[in-house]
C-alpha cells in the first residue's frame, strides 16, 4: 500500500482537498500533519544559517554523492510534510511532483523553531512511518542534535543525541562525524 493510499485521496478526504487548494504567501509553508493544516511563516536567519551549514557539510563530507534540496513536499502516512532539508541520492527527486513519496530520501532534517514539539513528535513519527532511514533533529531550544534511525512500527528504534559542540557520527551513506559546533 502506498503512502497516498494510506492518507487517502483528495476526493475521499475533504481536509486533504482543502489543503491541496490552499494558497499561502511567498515564503510560508503549509503542511498537513496528523490531520491538522499548519501554515508557518518563513524561518529566521539563524534557522536558515544552520540549514545552510548542514547541507554544505553533507554535500562536502559524505562518502556518497548526496544533496539536500530544501522545500521538498513529502507524502507520509501521517500527512504531507516539508522538511527543512531532504537528503537524497543525487538526482533522485528530479522530475517528481512537488508532493511525492520519499523515494530515494535517505534522511530528513528539521531545525526547531517556535513549535519544536511538532518536530520532536508528529514529524518524527511521520518520517519513520514513511520508512525514511534517518531523521536528524537540530533542537535549538535544547542545544542538542539528535539522529533517529531504524524506522519500524511507526517510530524510530535507534536514537543518538549529542549537545551542540560534540561530534555526531553519521552512518553510511554519510560516513562522517558531523561537527555540531557549527550550530552554536
Amino acid at each position: 500500500m502506498t503512502a497516498t493510499e494510506r492518507t487517502g485521496s483528495a476526493e475521499e478526504d475533504p481536509k486533504l482537498a482543502a489543503f491541496l487548494q490552499l494558497k499561502v504567501p511567498k515564503g510560508y509553508r503549509a503542511e498537513l500533519i496528523e490531520g491538522e493544516i499548519l501554515v508557518t511563516p518563513p524561518p529566521d536567519r539563524d534557522h536558515e544559517d544552520i540549514v545552510g551549514k548542514l547541507t554544505w557539510l553533507i554535500a562536502r563530507e559524505s562518502a556518497t554523492r548526496l544533496y539536500a534540496p530544501g522545500t521538498v513536499g513529502l507524502i507520509t502516512p501521517l500527512g504531507r510534510f516539508i522538511p527543512d532539508a531532504t537528503v537524497a541520492a543525487w538526482g533522485s527527486i528530479q522530475g517528481a511532483e512537488y508532493w511525492a513519496e520519499p523515494t530515494g530520501v535517505v534522511m530528513t532534517v528539521e531545525v526547531t523553531s517556535v513549535r519544536g514539539d511538532r518536530d520532536r513528535g508528529p514529524k518524527r513519527r511521520g518520517y519513520a512511518a514513511a520508512g525514511i532511514p534517518l531523521y536528524l533533529l537540530v533542537d535549538r531550544s535544547n542545544a542538542y542534535t539528535t539522529l533517529y534511525g531504524d524506522p519500524r512500527e511507526g517510530d524510530y528504534r535507534r536514537t543518538v543525541s549529542v549537545p551542540f559542540g560534540k561530534g555526531l557520527d553519521l552512518p553510511a551513506p554519510f560516513s562522517f562525524s558531523l561537527d555540531t559546533a557549527v550550530f552554536v
